[in-house]
């Protein structure tokens, strides 16, 4: 019998996508926490390992989540199924190491059908996703932005925003200093010369930033 592990703090999120997956003939094992959804599937080991991203306090928390399965427990298939439909998230979560990436506000038949493609040892992805993931990947500073962590990402809504050091540092609850530092560790890791053109990078990337 195929055996899944399901993670999601949400409980009708989780006991659905446990009860259409128990559909299948599965044995499905239900974690509400990262915490628990770790040690469950350290414990069971299963075939597949059905993740959402968003806890509580850890947005986005279910990346590291499947890093350190794909490390202690590599045989584990993992997708994700999650509100998300940033690709940019969605290539930081098959690049963590998931095969299947699903949306929550997709039709019920999607998430089972995820899980058959992914227990076969195939990657499932949303044909619109997998086109948006394609056209990312081949812009590499777009999936760069992926990669921000959430302070460098509201750094960078600010100057597009018009803000200055001063506004962000008071924004950030910072000092003038760690703004500064931080531009121009940005303006290094895009190959930008100055903060102008840092500005006008945040700006016509404002929308990879929400």
């Amino acid at each position: 019998m195929t055996r899944i592990v399901v993670v999601d703090d949400h409980p009708i999120v989780l006991r659905g996508a446990s009860r259409l997956l128990e559909d299948t003939g599965a044995e499905v094992c239900e974690a509400a926490s990262l915490c628990r959804g770790y040690w469950a599937i350290l414990r069971h080991r299963p075939d597949v390992a059905v993740i959402d991203l968003t806890f509580p306090g850890r947005d986005l928390g279910g990346l590291a989540l499947i890093g350190r399965v794909r490390k202690r427990a590599p045989a584990t298939r993992m997708m994700v199924f999650s509100m998300h439909a940033d690709p940019a998230v969605v290539a930081r979560a098959l690049a963590a190491g998931a095969v299947g990436y699903v949306l929550k506000d997709a039709p019920a038949g999607d998430l089972v059908r995820a899980y058959e493609q992914v227990r076969a040892g195939r990657p499932y992805l949303d044909g619109t996703l997998a086109t948006e993931v394609a056209l990312l990947q081949a812009d590499p500073r777009r999936t760069m932005l992926g990669a921000l962590t959430p302070r460098e990402r509201r750094v960078l809504t600010l100057l597009a925003e018009g803000r200055g050091y001063t506004a962000i540092a008071d924004d950030l609850s910072v000092s003038y200093k760690t703004v500064t530092n931080a531009c121009a560790a940005l303006r290094q890791r895009f190959g930008l010369g100055t903060l102008t053109e840092l500005t006008h990078f945040a700006v016509r990337h404002a929308g990879d930033l929400r």
